[in-house]
């Protein structure tokens, strides 16, 4: 553990960590369990970068704080529709998945929100910043998903 931290410091990576781990296995269950390749695709998109951002709240853990990376705007996907206003069983499935990513999207995004303010270290909180404006973009993507095919609303 990284000695430069404080012991809340120390506790937030930790919950935070945690927080990618369930998002990393969720996204890749998700991406299985879907029915439309379009969503198997963005699950597994998101996992990957959810794995960024572990490694990197790894990195502050073991003392190594990565130089942040720059704010820039990645191109969202964009999707066809894939299911129309008829309420079918895949479409329920891919749904269900899509609410429950988005509200773990919710949850990590306010987690992120809260630390930032509790870190020291300027390079560590703009670190937290990036991975908090990710995954806003994640629960922005999975919105037009969903929004695309009648499933929100």
């Amino acid at each position: 553990m990284n000695s430069n931290l404080t012991p809340k410091e120390c506790s937030l990576l930790t919950e935070l960590k945690g927080q990618e781990q369930l998002c990393i296995q969720k996204y890749r269950r998700s991406s299985e369990a879907a029915v439309d390749g379009q969503l198997k695709g963005l699950f597994s998109h998101i996992a990957d970068i959810e794995q960024q951002h572990f490694d990197t709240l790894t990195q502050i853990e073991n003392g190594s704080v990565p130089q942040p990376k720059a704010a820039g705007k990645t191109t969202p996907p964009t999707f066809t529709e894939m299911y129309g206003t008829a309420d079918t069983p895949d479409k329920q499935n891919d749904c269900y998945l899509c609410t429950d990513t988005l509200t773990m999207e919710k949850h990590a995004s306010g987690l992120y929100d809260t630390s930032v303010f509790e870190f020291r270290d300027e390079n560590i909180r703009k670190n937290l910043n990036h991975i908090q404006a990710e995954e806003q973009e994640h629960g922005k993507m999975i919105y037009d998903y969903m929004s695309t095919n009648h499933m929100y609303g």
